[in-house]
This record gives structure tokens, C-alpha cells and sequence, in this order.
């Protein structure tokens, strides 16, 4: 029985070295912004949905990154600027990974939008702490 205990121990440990960040209890999912770097890097399969204003996004953003310039996805019209990138979102089998400036608000009514909308929430994320906390110098952008 201890032996079992170890294994599943050290599964839960290596599942946990390897995920993005899901806190407990929340409704949201999270990747790290250290995280994403390392997959971008090692070339996995995202679609980074960018919803800063275009005048932030311009200033920077990740590379590769879809502008949506809907955020603070608080209008229709806001709603609208997303359902423009569901075609992308769902032509490819993909996390999906909400970046807005601070990881907060209009992340989390991204996340609600694109969930309402068909897209799995096991594809949804929100980058924590948003373009605020991306430290990658190496793979921003700017216009």
C-alpha cells in the first residue's frame, strides 16, 4: 500500500511540474506567463488571443499573438471583435491562451464569451498577471 501511495505521489507531482496553473476552487484557468514561454519555445500548438486595445497591443505583445482589440469585452460591440477569432480558434485543436493587460476582468469575460460560444473551457486559459506580468523580452513585439 505505501508503495502505491509513492506512485501516486509522484504522479501528482510530475502532472503538476508539466500543467498550467489551475487554482482550486476558481472557475478560471491560469497558465504562468513562464509556463507559456516554454511552450511557445519548444513550438506546441497555441493560439494566443491578444484582446489589448490596439494602441497597447501596438506598444507590445507576444509573438504570434491573434489582436482582437476587444477588450474590456464589456459591450456587444466588444463581444463582437471575438466572435471574429472563433473561425481561428476552432480550426485548430489548441489551448487557447486570453491575454489582456492585467489578467483580470476582461480576461475573464473572454473566457465566459468563447466558453458560451462552443470552445471547450479544457482549451481555456487566462495568462496570469496578463501582458503586465510577461517577462519574455525575447518574444515580445512591437509595431
Amino acid at each position: 500500500m505505501r508503495t502505491l501511495t509513492l506512485w501516486i505521489a509522484l504522479a501528482v507531482t510530475l502532472s503538476n511540474a508539466y500543467s498550467p496553473t489551475v487554482a482550486a476552487g476558481e472557475e478560471y484557468r491560469y497558465m504562468s506567463g513562464q509556463h507559456l514561454e516554454e511552450q511557445l519555445k519548444a513550438g506546441k500548438p497555441l493560439v494566443v488571443l491578444d484582446i489589448q486595445v490596439e494602441e497597447e497591443f501596438r506598444a507590445h505583445h507576444i509573438r504570434g499573438a491573434v489582436p482582437t482589440y476587444a477588450y474590456p469585452v464589456k459591450s456587444e460591440e466588444d463581444r463582437m471583435k471575438l466572435q471574429a477569432s472563433l473561425e481561428q480558434i476552432r480550426a485548430v485543436d489548441a489551448p487557447v491562451v486570453i491575454v489582456c493587460p492585467r489578467g483580470a476582468g476582461g480576461a475573464k469575460r473572454t473566457y465566459d464569451h468563447l466558453r458560451a460560444s462552443g470552445i471547450s473551457e479544457q482549451r481555456l486559459f487566462i495568462l496570469e498577471k496578463g501582458q503586465a506580468g510577461w517577462n519574455c523580452a525575447e518574444l515580445t513585439e512591437s509595431e
